[in-house]
């Protein structure tokens, strides 16, 4: 049972009355054994156990990632309290540069791997390959974690010896003067349950549809995940998603960068949402791929198709083994009914996700890595049978729009798609047509030299798990004008100016104009939660981390357009001035009204968790009774229902 803010208080009190003495400690009462309720009417006990399991499941396949150490963040908080933000913002801030992307040394970089799955048999039971993945992947994980601490010692070495990094608290803010922010970590995921579903998917896929963020492509695409995908079988095509946000002039450039970086891989760029005007003129998005985009894609995919469907060179010089080769794909596709699919049946889920396997395949025992075969030269004794569809998979980190796609090229919602980044938990595979299958994969933070703010910028990272949240905001401040797209006032203005009592000669006297107003982040946040109206229950302050909470939220979901240019592009060629940094000023009137209608109901998502922290002791809090961010999230595990603030006001109808 779930006690209110008056009991938790009460509680607390006496736990304190019994640690001074003044009265006598109660009497400790029995256990109470595990009760389970009685099913609700109309539920019956069995359906309960299944959404026990399905509830566990969910817990299984849960992302997860290392821990900041507690030094880092008392350090980046009193930064973030005292470096002022640079303003204006240089015009160079918008481009991606490398250091930025991949800010890691060649011969470390080369170092960061995917884990592939190790080798099987067919005649190893389920325990044994299990057993194998979970010591390679312990392994691996051993070898990731040397090589990441490696890299962030070698960012921090520069930085001044009076703040120590790694210690349990920050050091003497009077003894030591930093004047730049720590070198964060990285985080990828740590979970093997999860890296098995991107092994699955790239197991029976046959073209890999690998998913880029059109506003920063090179951050989704990194060395570890390219050299893992060239590793496969199947052929990879890069697709850049969010067109609609970063606009058509930085899609194409990103495509010409991408080209000359990975050439070989086709590229295509598709958009998954249109807007509508809804109730009460606000703009409602859903799901829709405009043919020009959906013919490009599917044009593409034609034409890896009949790659597939020629022999390679080494085949094809010896007669022999042309005899006996044959494609590893379904030979005829109706091209023409997957661009024009529509109707009910479109996305209709299919039952077992195996490949379709040649007669007598069954009965092979031997060394496998992969159920796939590139084609019959391994299988001579083997009758060969046509797969019966084509495989598709959809592969990428979070956020990217893997499932938006998908509801896409459905043209109906058939599969789960939110802005908080992972939400698709496993594998989901669906038709497209009767000869193509689709097959979503979770979203996965690859292994990449790549700092957490960033990773927080382009919605990596769900933001409930970011703790850093000053810091968060600092480094977003460096590259996006925030008190100007959110039109803050400084908290400097709304306290009453110091009377002057010197005397002046005339004309000497300093204008108040004369002194420049300096935006720190820790002053962003506290003019936003002064403009929302958000204290803290217990001291009345203005409630900071709910505030940079929010930020996060607007930045990492899209409601702050922004987007970078790639590296070496002429600035002054495509009329990029200084001064906004990344921030796409062309929809700015378009994106302040969203902010000012949609912020308060885009944070009840997760800031509703963060109201419900004033209530919680001050075990494990700060002075305010707020959480860290990590803290919250495990807090919010345990809520079946995320009700908001005024939510307890309402009368049905």
């Amino acid at each position: 049972m779930r006690r209110s803010g008056k009991q938790r208080k009460a509680e607390l009190q006496l736990k304190r009355a019994v640690k001074r003495g003044d009265i006598a400690p109660p009497e400790a009462q029995p256990r109470r054994k595990n009760f389970r309720r009685p099913p609700k009417l109309g539920h019956s006990l069995d359906a309960r156990l299944l959404a026990d399991d399905a509830s566990r499941a969910a817990r299984k396949l849960q992302s997860q990632f290392v821990k900041l150490d507690p030094g880092f963040l008392e350090t980046t908080k009193h930064l973030a309290a005292t470096l002022p933000l640079t303003r204006p913002i240089s015009a160079d801030a918008c481009l991606l540069s490398i250091d930025h992307a991949q800010s890691g040394s060649d011969l470390i970089s080369d170092q960061l791997s995917v884990p592939r799955r190790p080798k099987w048999k067919y005649t190893m039971s389920k325990d044994d390959v299990d057993a194998n993945e979970q010591g390679y992947f312990r392994r691996w994980m051993t070898q990731t974690d040397a090589i990441v601490e490696r890299w962030h010692n070698q960012n921090n070495q520069s930085a001044p010896s009076g703040t120590d990094l790694g210690s349990a608290g920050p050091s003497d803010p009077d003894t030591a003067v930093q004047d730049k922010m720590p070198c964060p970590p990285t985080h990828f995921e740590r979970n093997l349950e999860v890296w098995r579903q991107l092994w699955r998917v790239t197991e029976i896929s046959q073209i890999l549809l690998c998913l880029l963020d059109s506003r920063c492509p090179p951050l989704h695409f990194p060395s570890s995940l390219e050299s893992y995908l060239a590793s496969r079988k199947a052929k990879v095509i890069l697709v850049l998603t969010k067109v609609d946000i970063a606009g058509p002039e930085r899609a194409e450039a990103w495509t010409a960068y991408l080209q000359k970086q990975h050439p070989g891989l086709p590229i295509v760029q598709v958009e998954a949402y249109q807007q509508k005007m809804g109730e009460q003129g606000r703009p409602v998005y859903e799901s829709h791929l405009p043919l020009p985009f959906r013919e490009r894609l599917v044009n593409v995919m034609r034409q890896v198709h009949e790659e597939m469907l020629t022999p390679p060179e080494r085949v094809r010089s010896d007669e022999a083994k042309l005899k006996r080769w044959n494609p590893p794909v379904k030979r005829e596709i109706d091209w023409h009914g997957l661009l024009h699919a529509h109707g009910k049946k479109v996305g209709s889920v299919i039952g077992g996700a195996a490949m379709p396997k040649g007669k007598g395949r069954e009965d092979t025992v031997g060394d496998v890595q992969e159920p796939e075969q590139e084609g019959s030269d391994k299988e001579e004794a083997l009758e060969w049978q046509e797969p019966e569809f084509l495989t598709v998979g959809l592969i990428g980190q979070p956020n990217v729009g893997k499932s938006s796609l998908l509801n896409a090229l459905f043209g109906i919602h058939k599969v789960r798609a939110s802005r908080t980044p992972g939400k698709t938990k496993h594998f989901q595979t669906l038709f497209w047509t009767p000869d193509v299958r689709l097959v979503d994969c979770p979203g996965l933070v690859m292994p990449a030299f790549t700092p957490m703010d960033t990773q927080v910028l382009s919605g990596i990272l769900p933001i409930s798990r970011v703790s850093a949240i000053p810091f968060c905001i600092y480094q977003i401040g460096q590259l996006l004008p925030l008190e100007i797209i959110l039109g803050l006032t400084h908290p400097s203005a709304n306290s009453a100016p110091v009377e002057d009592k010197r005397t002046w000669r005339d004309g000497k006297q300093p204008s108040l104009k004369d002194k420049k107003t300096h935006w720190t982040a820790t002053e962003i946040m506290t003019a936003y939660a002064n403009k929302k109206g958000w204290v803290t229950a217990k001291a009345g302050r203005p409630d900071i981390h709910r505030a940079g909470n929010a930020i996060l939220r607007l930045v990492a979901e899209g409601k702050i357009a922004w987007a970078f240019w790639p590296p070496g592009t002429d600035l002054t060629a495509v009329g990029s001035s200084g001064g906004n940094g990344i921030w796409l000023t062309r929809d700015a009137n378009h994106h302040s009204q969203e902010l000012d209608e949609d912020d308060e109901e885009g944070s009840c998502d997760e800031t509703d968790e963060v109201d419900s922290t004033d209530e919680v002791s001050d075990e494990g809090g700060d002075e305010d009774g707020n959480l860290t961010g990590e803290e919250e999230h495990q807090n919010a595990e345990l809520k079946s229902v995320a009700v908001g603030r005024f939510g307890v006001l309402a009368i049905d109808d």
